[in-house]
């Protein structure tokens, strides 16, 4: 097994745009060909877009694009810009008088950083899938949907710290698979290796660790709402050949990396939302494309954060942090 560029995926292209100043971006992941595609959502307060389509038992068997994006429910409007770019390249679903891209989305909370009052639009949108045609290298940190995140936040964003974007892709023979995440959780975020947090909810003095689920043990009988401005989301994109309802199931089973990384993972307050992008080349064991779908989605999520750079006044994994 050999790690690969998330971007040398087969039949797909991905591009970021951010506006640094308001601490918000967007990322997108193009199958001009279309995808099979699939979703899973786990956690209680999804921001999304066409995931319903998704279902096998809907009509549309192929998507397009996959866009993930900053700016909570306002976000959503970058998915239009990608429409744009798609129909003005005559890719979509053929309607006879004009060719429907098929676009699916998920949001983040990002306002408390930079500029809340600018968030990821239709410009924002398009400028990504332009960027996407020179793009041939893998961005992580503080880049695209990732330019806001921020994570372990049970005391609020005052003792939070910086998130990000990640990739990680791996190719076995001919089978390639990779994941694209913005880590934007709640919880804490763990290294599976050393079962350590490397990220996360920090003590008054910003200097350790507190460990999000003892205080949240320790506070079980509140009952108001503490937990606000989370959700990660992410893609699988893969050159395995998938029906509809088997890249739904490697949406789920790929969720796992989520629960291997961050604690806790798929709360009311996180959106927590996968896709999946198959491009259909190889044929290959859908367990075995489950099974890596989950380690490359929990490889993503730790390169999310060790690039992450401090910014917009939160810690970042870089700045020394005692365990």
């Amino acid at each position: 097994m050999n790690e690969i560029k998330f971007c040398d995926i087969e039949g797909i292209r991905v591009g970021h745009s951010e506006n640094l100043e308001a601490g918000t971006g967007c990322t997108v992941v193009i199958c001009e060909e279309g995808a099979s595609g699939g979703v899973e959502v786990r956690g209680g307060a999804p921001g999304t877009r066409e995931t319903d389509l998704l279902n096998p038992t809907e009509m549309v068997e192929k998507i397009h694009a996959v866009m993930l994006s900053g700016g909570s429910a306002f976000g959503l409007d970058a998915a239009a810009g990608v429409m744009e770019y798609l129909e003005s390249n005559n890719i979509g679903f053929d309607v006879s008088i004009t060719k429907v891209p098929i676009v699916c989305q998920a949001v983040l909370f990002d306002l408390v950083c930079g500029n809340g009052k600018i968030r990821p639009d239709k410009k924002m949108g398009f400028d990504a899938c332009v960027n996407s045609e020179s793009l041939k290298e893998d961005l992580n940190g503080n880049i695209g949907a990732g330019t806001g995140a921020t994570v372990g936040k049970i005391l609020g964003p005052q003792f939070s710290m910086k998130g990000g974007l990640g990739t990680y892709a791996v190719q076995i023979g001919d089978l390639q698979i990779g994941a694209i995440v913005a880590v934007n959780c709640l919880g804490d975020v763990i290294d599976p290796s050393t079962n350590e947090i490397i990220a996360g909810a920090l003590d008054e003095n910003l200097e350790s660790f507190v460990n999000t689920e003892e205080v949240m043990i320790s506070q079980y009988s509140k009952k108001n709402n503490v937990f606000n401005g989370n959700t990660t989301i992410g893609i699988i994109a893969t050159n395995a050949i998938l029906t509809k309802a088997e890249a739904n199931k490697v949406a789920s089973m790929a969720h796992n990396g989520f629960g291997r990384t961050m604690r806790p993972a798929h709360t009311m307050v996180d959106g927590d939302t996968i896709f999946t992008m198959a491009t259909g080349k190889v044929n290959s064991d859908i367990n075995v494309v489950g099974l890596l779908s989950a380690r490359v989605m929990e490889k993503a999520i730790i390169n999310a954060i060790k690039s992450a750079e401090s910014s917009y006044g939160f810690k970042s994994y870089k700045e020394k942090i005692n365990l």
